[in-house]
């Protein structure tokens, strides 16, 4: 019987092509900016990422370091000050690919009161504003921060909607916030199983139901990208790609 199962009872799981990475053109969330968050650690790791990037098609990255009340108290003039650092190395070593910066906010009491005072934010495109929640309590305020940065006439981006917690098995929230102006972004290896399967499927479910507007790589590092490139052939990667993304209006 384990005969016959093994040549008659089992079909042969077609392989997709890859997916073309290069049709997004851009990738909006990063950390490539070496010694200022938890994402690279040294020059030669920023260096090598950029290098990848290129190689997977990308045109440009759009770095977001964090800026986190007292953990990362990073500033506009921190990281962009490391931003021409980053430019000038890749420039001396051929790579052609395009870096801008800006920055991923934590929505804490920091946050809010750099709004309300209407501090420099750093933000990319057509004034795109990109921050994200803790993973695993959900915050209060959450509509006084959108009243914030709508009538300051930013344009939010949440980043990883899918791991967040407190919103698993429903996506209502992210059609909704669409809704009011809120855009939504993926990062592309939730649908790997790299943060876990209950992320994985909540990042499913994002993607039946089209509520992403941006997908990101999240890269801190280079294992972030060498997982991209190995689920580039399945299922729910050729699917995102088939959704009405915005990547490529930022190049």
């Amino acid at each position: 019987m384990g005969i016959f199962n093994r040549f008659f009872g089992r079909r042969r799981t077609e392989m997709l092509p890859p997916v073309d990475l290069s049709l997004l053109k851009v990738d909006m969330h990063s950390h490539l900016i070496p010694g200022i968050d938890d994402g690279s650690r040294n020059m030669d790791e920023t260096i090598a990422m950029l290098a990848k990037f290129e190689s997977l098609g990308y045109q440009k990255v759009i770095t977001t370091p964090h800026i986190m009340g007292d953990f990362y108290k990073n500033t506009p003039e921190i990281i962009l000050g490391g931003l021409e650092e980053v430019r000038s190395t890749a420039k001396s070593l051929g790579l052609k690919i395009e870096i801008e910066a800006a920055a991923e906010y934590y929505f804490d009491e920091c946050l809010m009161d750099r709004l309300k005072r209407k501090e420099r934010l750093l933000t990319f495109g057509d004034n795109h504003l990109l921050f994200e929640f803790s993973m695993m309590s959900k915050p209060d305020k959450i509509e006084e921060l959108f009243f914030e940065m709508l009538t300051q006439n930013y344009k939010p981006i949440l980043a990883h909607f899918e791991r967040y917690t407190f919103f698993f098995g429903c996506v209502d929230k992210a059609l909704e916030w669409q809704e009011k102006g809120i855009e939504i972004q993926l990062n592309l290896n939730s649908l790997t199983g790299h943060y876990g399967p209950d992320v994985k499927k909540q990042a499913q479910r994002l993607v039946d139901s089209g509520a992403i507007d941006y997908v990101a790589s999240d890269c801190h590092r280079m294992d972030h990208l060498m997982i991209m490139e190995g689920n580039l052939q399945t299922p729910y990667f050729h699917k995102v790609m088939k959704l009405d993304l915005k990547n490529s209006l930022l190049f």
